[in-house]
């Protein structure tokens, strides 16, 4: 029976016509009627879903047939997993399919979907070195993607193209992806004229019908509208605006970013509820279409920052409260750090400096692992100019930190990102060498690692290789030789293991020696003799400062100190007459000066009384006289004749 069934679904395939999946689903549901166990109807039905785009109940075929058809139809099973949304699984079924290259597509895709870029690098590295002479075009085109996902997933240094090429200029699609890779490394300028190229290409594509121009240009003018509000170009980001709308965004992903940056580039002062409701729409993503996670955490953190603007602090702060109570604190996730700020923002309702400080504080002590929190404080007492506040509350963190036996929050502690702060915070304060401990103990730390961040062990190298202290050198040779065992084609790591062994052992660095450019053509076509004659440069006025700073430290030349010292107008009294000669002891007060005469019995007898240049009872022995006798009048004993009895 079943293969009768195989027969008449055979020939029902070669009178239809290719595009006639509706016709064959219906013969397939019809055979499957008489043997639901046929393997050959099972597998056709499954793939006229898929060509129907009816991903769901493609899969809903292969998991009721059970292993059988999987094992018949493997690949398209994994591309049925893939378009539901089950990207980890689509992964492994498609991995463990060694031949074929449709299956590394659809194992890269998965991959991909799954935000496990540097997976998805590696397999689209493989297609295109075992068969360099087909598919170059689409697979240029997929790895400028997976490089923008390697920036903006933090992991940079995976990344394999650092600047745009000219091959990326020829196409479209990869102007674009050049452009995001821009964006994720923050070369603004440069992705806004890579994505006007894409448009251009784009516009102008005789490959392309006007509907699909259209579909391709809305991506492209939505990261267009981010770059340039970013830049500040107001302008062009309204054209940029008004060539698209929202609404006739297909991919609900690209549609919610693109509400966004339209409500962030609009001048008109919105209505913060009404902004609320447009961008949370109740728009539900499936799974293959959702934004990826570093893009849901900035959407998420939109619509708190609306909340907060709509005065909604106690929902804000009871919303971020709850998922970061159940979660593992401390924490370095973006996702968790912002969800902290945001909390920290809703607890400061609206306040800022100090009167912030007074509504963060509290919470820190009761939240003390809250990460976002303390990055929150830590910028407050910045930008009140305080920032030895800032670096005690850094350095009480990194305390509990250190005082924990666990190793995630040893982890935690020498995190990239608290380093950076540490010491960006005290070489703010000229403490170099807390800057330079600081980086010594990361690079201590991370060199026991499996996995070191390469970022922190370069700047922990290049900043040890000035210390004199021979551990710090010691300790900057195993950081640069991590480093260049690790890739041998930087050349940064390859230059700091040249200088760190340079001194110590010269023949255990010579292979890298000649890697480097040699220093003779660095300084071609440099004129060291004109340079050592020109000087320092110094701008038009720098001369006159320096006259009138060294006038002002060390006085001025000898033919100018009788010149007269003049006076401005506005501290002379109205009656001065520069023809008098003013009174040298005008500074005195009238009694101290030489021409003052007292007026009356009483001032004359104080001037006589007046002890300047005069004898004083001191010097004359009167000191062991005895008290003085008392004048008539003058206490108990004297003229009791004129006085008058009291009441008794």
């Amino acid at each position: 029976m079943a293969a009768a069934n195989a027969q008449s679904i055979s020939a029902l395939l070669q009178k239809s016509s290719l595009d006639d999946h509706e016709e064959i689903l219906k013969a397939c549901n019809a055979a499957l009627k008489k043997s639901k166990t046929d393997i050959a109807a099972q597998h056709v039905k499954a793939v006229a879903l898929l060509k129907l785009d009816r991903y769901e109940e493609a899969l809903h075929v292969f998991e009721s047939a059970g292993k059988n058809l999987k094992e018949t139809a493997p690949l398209e099973y994994a591309y049925s997993l893939y378009k539901d949304g089950k990207s980890k699984e689509a992964a492994d079924v498609a991995a463990r399919l060694k031949d074929g290259r449709a299956a590394r597509h659809v194992e890269a895709q998965a991959l991909y979907r799954a935000e496990d870029f540097q997976a998805t690098a590696n397999v689209y590295r493989d297609l295109q070195s075992s068969d360099p002479t087909t598919e170059q075009s689409d697979l240029r085109i997929n790895r400028g993607a997976v490089e923008a996902q390697l920036i903006w997933s933090g992991k940079r240094i995976l990344a394999e193209r650092r600047k745009p090429g000219r091959e990326d200029l020829e196409a479209f699609e990869t102007a674009y992806n050049a452009a995001c890779g821009s964006i994720a490394r923050g070369e603004l300028r440069q992705a806004e004229v890579l994505l006007k190229r894409a448009k251009e290409l784009c516009k102008y594509s005789d490959d392309l019908s006007d509907e699909e121009k259209a579909a391709e240009l809305l991506p492209i003018c939505v990261q267009q509208l981010y770059v340039l509000e970013r830049l500040g170009k107001s302008e062009e980001a309204k054209v940029v605006a008004s060539e698209f709308k929202a609404a006739d965004v297909a991919d609900k992903a690209t549609k919610q970013i693109a509400q966004h940056n339209l409500l962030v580039g609009s001048e008109e002062p919105s209505n913060p509820y009404l902004a609320h409701k447009m961008l949370d729409n109740g728009a539900r993503f499936s799974d293959d279409d959702k934004p990826f996670r570093f893009q849901q955490r900035v959407l998420n953190a939109n619509l708190k920052t609306v909340d907060l603007h709509a005065l909604k602090f106690d929902g804000v702060a009871r919303s971020t409260s709850k998922v970061l109570k159940s979660q593992q604190l401390p924490s370095t996730s973006a996702e968790l750090t912002s969800l902290g700020v945001l909390n920290a923002a809703a607890h400061a309702r609206g306040e800022d400096g100090k009167s912030a400080l007074k509504h963060l504080l509290p919470e820190l002590e009761r939240s003390p692992y809250n990460i976002g929190l303390l990055l929150t404080i830590i910028q407050v007492y910045v930008s009140i100019h305080n920032p030895t506040s800032a670096i005690n509350h850094l350095e009480s963190f990194f305390t509990h930190l250190e005082r924990s036996p666990l190793e995630t929050k040893q982890e935690i502690r020498f995190s990239p990102g608290l380093v950076t702060i540490a010491v960006a915070l005290y070489k703010s304060q000229g403490r170099h060498s807390h800057a330079s401990r600081e980086l010594a103990q990361a690079a201590s730390y991370w060199r026991r690692t499996s996995d070191p961040p390469q970022l922190l062990l370069r700047a922990a190298g290049a900043t040890l290789l000035e210390s004199l202290d021979p551990e710090d050198t010691s300790l900057a040779a195993e950081s640069f030789t991590i480093l260049h065992e690790k890739n041998r084609q930087d050349m940064l790591a390859a230059a700091g293991y040249v200088a760190a062994y340079a001194s110590k052992d010269s023949s255990k660095v010579k292979n890298e020696v000649a890697q480097l450019t040699p220093v003779l053509q660095l300084i071609q076509g440099i004129d060291v003799d004109s340079l050592e004659n020109a000087g320092i440069p110094q701008p038009s006025n720098a001369l006159a400062i320096a006259q009138k700073t060294a006038s002002r430290k060390r006085g001025a030349p000898d033919q100018a100190l009788n010149r007269p010292k003049r006076i401005r107008k506005s501290r002379l009294p109205k009656d001065h007459d520069s023809a008098k000669v003013p009174d040298p002891e005008r500074w005195l007060q009238l009694r101290d000066r030489s021409t003052y005469r007292a007026k009356g019995k009483k001032g004359r007898k104080k001037d006589a009384d007046r002890t300047q240049g005069g004898i004083v009872a001191d010097d004359v022995g009167m000191k062991d006289a005895g008290p003085p006798t008392r004048p008539p009048g003058v206490g108990s004993g004297g003229n009791k004749k004129n006085k008058k009895k009291g009441k008794k």
